[in-house]
């Protein structure tokens, strides 16, 4: 199974994106999109953001990894 983690972007600089997720900050890699800024949401997943995704979306995943604790 793999699993992608919902992440905050809070800067990017030549490629590389400095990223919260729920408290642990890391930098990944953001070659694979375009127009990314602070304040956008990705989805991460193996060390690279693959995704721009909603406040929906990271609402719902939130909610999916918290049913996984039970």
């Amino acid at each position: 199974m793999c699993v992608g983690l919902s992440a905050r972007v809070l800067s990017v600089s030549e490629g590389v994106a400095l990223v919260d997720a729920s408290g642990a900050k890391r930098s990944v890699s953001a070659e694979l999109l375009e127009d990314l800024e602070p304040g956008d949401y990705v989805m991460v997943h193996a060390g690279a953001a693959i995704a721009k995704i909603t406040d929906g979306d990271v609402d719902e995943s939130a909610k999916l990894l918290e049913g996984l604790k039970k």
